[in-house]
């Protein structure tokens, strides 16, 4: 993005940035691409807020409805949504104001929010809590009966663990060993000048955070629904059992709404975040493209990754049944409180 360091942009620009300014395809000032930068910035902010707010809403429901005991890996994946979030607010809000950044001050401030090093910790950590949740789910309903037998509780917060760790890994080394800033530059990620590190980076960037994510989504997925659909056929022809076959329906239920949940989320995933991989990978390993549409490219992708953290808890609202009870529950409560005071004051 120019104008300001970005996740994708500085790995391919010129590695250094004025926060103040946002310079050309030939080094000058273009006051419409700083003006669009802006209108970006304001949009983020705002999807970022009614994100938060969705958000949380989602993870009271989910607290409320019992479900961080029985589902902890869906939880941590609303909790890490509701992060992102925040710090998709706080980033692009701080982004707003034009500012010159000096000193150690400076330093931290890029290092931490300009750099957006920190809103990376929870978008990567996303990505691998639901890698973790499709080979849980995969373990639970193909391999039911190992699983009851191996898994235990203690390896759901062990992996939980583990999602903001390896967030926290991946992007603060990477940041801090390459970044600095002088004299209102901000200067990022200056290793991968070196086009045999553009390359790696932009190999492993693609491969893990996208393709690797995509084979477990697909072959867990597939798996589970072949199992269901089998255990459907069983049930169905063992229908006149009564009231014992009763619960189980009710068991098979409440897996499937988990399942397909899940499935639209991860599915909602690979689609939103498939254009700026793609872009980023083009950028990393030498394809040269005009730099305004980089930029407007750029925007587009970015836009489609906030929207798709955004937009989840409303997936969680309305397709994950012990959420929607809750949600419902709360608005009906609401326009009840509503109609007795309307009628009080009458």
């Amino acid at each position: 993005m120019s104008g300001e360091i970005s996740t994708s942009s500085h790995l391919f620009d010129n590695m250094s940035t004025d926060l103040c300014d946002t310079t050309g395809e030939n080094g000058v000032t273009s006051e419409s691409s700083h003006r669009d930068a802006m209108y970006f910035e304001a949009l983020v902010v705002v999807i970022g807020v009614i994100g938060t707010a969705a958000n949380g809403l989602v993870l009271y429901a989910l607290v409320a409805s019992k479900q961080h005991k029985r589902h902890e890996l869906i939880v941590n994946q609303n909790a890490i949504d509701l992060y992102s979030c925040l710090f998709l607010v706080i980033t692009y809000g701080v982004k707003l104001p034009c500012k010159h950044l000096t000193g150690s001050l400076g330093y931290w401030l890029y290092t931490l929010i300009y750099s957006e090093s920190l809103l990376l910790v929870g978008i990567y950590a996303s990505s691998v809590n639901l890698m973790i949740i499709s080979i849980d789910r995969y373990l639970k309903v193909v391999h039911s009966t190992w699983s009851k037998k191996r898994l235990r509780k203690w390896m759901n917060y062990a992996a939980i663990a583990c999602t903001w760790i390896i967030g926290f890994i991946h992007e603060m080394p990477l940041v801090f060993e390459t970044s600095a800033v002088a004299d209102g530059v901000c200067y990022g990620y200056v290793m991968l000048q070196n086009p045999e590190a553009r390359l790696a980076f932009g190999i492993y960037y693609f491969l893990f955070t996208y393709v690797l994510a995509l084979v477990i989504f697909i072959f867990c997925y597939g798996k589970i629904l072949m199992v269901i659909r089998r255990q459907a056929r069983i049930m169905a022809s063992h229908s006149e059992r009564g009231p014992s076959n009763a619960q189980v329906q009710v068991n098979h239920h409440i897996q499937s709404n988990v399942i397909k949940t899940m499935i639209l989320v991860c599915g909602f995933y690979a689609v939103v975040w498939l254009p700026e991989k793609i872009l980023t990978l083009g950028l990393l390993t030498g394809l040269d493209l005009n730099m305004t549409y980089v930029n407007n490219a750029y925007y587009a992708t970015l836009f489609l990754g906030f929207l798709y953290i955004c937009a989840n808890p409303f997936i969680y609202a309305t397709k994950f049944d012990p959420v929607r009870r809750i949600l419902k529950g709360m608005i009906l409560s609401k326009a009840s409180e509503q109609g007795d005071s309307g009628t009080q004051m009458t």
